[in-house]
């Protein structure tokens, strides 16, 4: 009797074991799913010459317009978002993201800018937005132009990304445009492998509601601590 109850003790105890085994391997696998598919860092691109040095009487994330004036800049207007995650993929709150870029036509609003290309001036070229809770930024755009960054070197339409948040690394990249006849031979571009290039090439969709029909770029950013 007694080695009955010894044997049924042991049987118990393998099982609690491998119950226990398991739930830790399912938990491990669980974890590595969840890893892979908050996907790897976005990759960093150069800061590039045209950062703003000035200030500008409008920083909001509407850079389509300048203070709610009557007047709309120039272009294909574009909406940009998405969540500010980091590796784990815990949205983060209160990141700062800002963005520049040029106006429709390829210029940017910067003394170092050599492109004879006019101006917009109903074009707010530089926008900043805070993360809400669930880590979404959006900003209001237009399509930027391409524009010559040499002789032999056209650069396609992209916005600039700087983001910020305590704790983090910051984070300086470039989101490009799907189907852009410039994006094959762009240097920055290329220095990327096709895995990065799926990350920051992005494509616009069309988003329809009751209104309107809008175009709409998701751009997910994730973090390195």
């Amino acid at each position: 009797m007694k080695d009955s109850n010894n044997n049924q003790s042991r049987r118990q105890a393998l099982k609690t074991m491998f119950a226990t085994g398991s739930l830790m391997a399912f938990g491990s696998i669980a974890k590595t799913q969840t890893a892979e598919a908050c996907g790897p860092l976005t990759p960093a691109q150069p800061k590039g010459p045209f950062y703003p040095i000035a200030s500008q009487i409008d920083t909001d994330t509407d850079l389509t317009r300048i203070q709610a004036s009557a007047q709309v800049a120039q272009g294909r207007v574009i909406t940009i978002k998405g969540i500010v995650q980091d590796e784990a993929c815990k949205p983060l709150a209160e990141a700062i993201v800002e963005i520049w870029q040029a106006c429709h036509s390829g210029r940017y609003n910067h003394p170092g800018d050599p492109n004879n290309a006019p101006l917009d001036p109903h074009f707010q070229y530089w926008g900043i937005a805070k993360t809400n809770a669930k880590g979404e930024y959006s900003f209001k755009t237009v399509l930027p132009g391409a524009y010559p960054a040499d002789a032999q070197w056209m650069r396609p339409p992209h916005v600039h990304f700087k983001v910020n948040k305590w704790g983090y690394q910051e984070l300086v990249t470039q989101l490009y445009f799907e189907g852009e006849k410039f994006n094959d031979s762009d240097l920055y571009i290329k220095a990327l492998s096709p895995a990065q290039r799926a990350l920051v090439v992005r494509p616009i969709t069309k988003v329809e509601t009751r209104q309107r029909v809008s175009e709409v770029v998701s751009f997910p950013l994730v973090l390195k601590r």
